[in-house]
């Protein structure tokens, strides 16, 4: 068989199937039935037949590889061309939004290499270098990429700060959660779209703030604290008196010094909150550089708890949403494999002692 515009088998493919069929001749020669062959190679009873067929007339040779079908239109040196182009993104080649489709990488190479592919063709050539359609994570247009850089250093420089003080690496991260919940997979006949009935108020009803908290040698902690919106002073956020206590409760809780990794919120800079952190010596604050919510693990938390426990879920009032929520975040406490693994999913690694 051969292929349109060098697809078809890898040389690692190619090189599988030649041992392939070199063990079939070995089969042949004792007179093995074909469909015992095609069963023990795990492959089909025609391709079976078609090899006996070639071997019969042939020879052993005729069972060796011919090499590739075709050479590819684009060599890999120039698909390296391609993939620094394509890094680039669509806006920089004069498309309107940021998707990649398979028409505008075929425009592309037109452009760029003067070479003609059909659509599948590639498909054919992406899949072949490792290259996937995906849903693309989205990132702020205000976020430094160096700032952000620097910043990774800055928290591995945090972790050996810990290590050395033998402290907790604890970070922080506030959401909210309405009456409408997040909406999440599920089955249903083909054609018919499945319906979640909900409540039609979406104003927000809880916050919460959520520590993660690190340790080498000890299992990962979260420690949480619910405010609903009606609070007797009218409040409808957290209030830095509020992160001074769910602070001091982590500090008993952990019962050791705490290096803690935050944004900059400004109730996170409030003067109040400044005063709190010099006066304590057991206490250490990083900030978080902006619009980089990647380099926190409760977000990873949130994201589980969204599409967990709350999904696809009617509540039938705010303490129905308290409770749901309360439970969810119990449950994660109980789960310090997944508290390692939303840490993990950050890139970072808290230094060993």
């Amino acid at each position: 068989m051969r292929y349109a515009q060098g697809g078809g088998l890898t040389a690692e493919r190619r090189a599988f199937r030649e041992r392939l069929r070199g063990e079939a001749a070995g089969r042949f020669v004792r007179g093995d039935d074909t469909a015992v062959v095609a069963r023990d190679l795990r492959v089909t009873v025609r391709s079976v037949q078609r090899w006996r067929k070639a071997w019969a007339e042939e020879g052993p040779r005729a069972l060796a590889s011919k090499g590739p079908a075709s050479l590819p239109l684009l060599s890999d040196e120039l698909f390296a061309v391609l993939e620094r182009e394509l890094d680039k993104g669509p806006l920089a080649h004069g498309w309107p939004d940021q998707t990649w489709t398979l028409s505008r990488i075929k425009t592309l190479i037109g452009r760029r290499f003067h070479k003609s592919y059909t659509v599948q063709g590639v498909a054919a050539l992406l899949k072949r270098h490792g290259w996937t359609c995906q849903v693309p994570a989205r990132r702020a247009l205000e976020r430094d990429e160096e700032a952000v850089r620097l910043g990774e250093r800055d928290l591995a420089a945090r972790g050996m700060t810990a290590a050395a003080l033998d402290a907790w690496l604890v970070f922080e991260d506030e959401a909210g959660f309405s009456m409408t919940p997040p909406t999440t997979r599920t089955w249903s006949r083909r054609g018919h779209t499945p319906i979640v009935r909900v409540r039609g108020r979406s104003r927000r009803r809880l916050s919460v703030a959520a520590l993660a908290c690190y340790k080498p040698g000890q299992p990962s902690r979260l420690i949480y604290r619910p405010r609903p919106d009606t609070r007797p002073d009218g409040r409808t956020s957290f209030a830095w008196t509020d992160y001074r206590d769910l602070v001091q409760a982590a500090h008993h809780q952990l019962g050791g010094p705490i290096v803690l990794v935050w944004d900059n919120l400004n109730t996170h800079l409030a003067a109040g909150m400044r005063r709190y952190i010099a006066e304590r010596d057991w206490l250490t604050v990083y900030q978080l550089p902006a619009y980089a919510p990647d380099l926190n693990p409760v977000e990873g938390i949130w994201s589980i708890l969204r599409r967990t426990t709350l999904a696809n879920r009617a509540f039938a009032d705010p303490e129905d949403l308290i409770a749901a929520v309360r439970q969810g975040l119990r449950l994660l406490q109980y789960r310090s494999d997944t508290l390692d693994g939303c840490l993990a999913g950050t890139g970072l690694r808290p230094a060993p002692p």
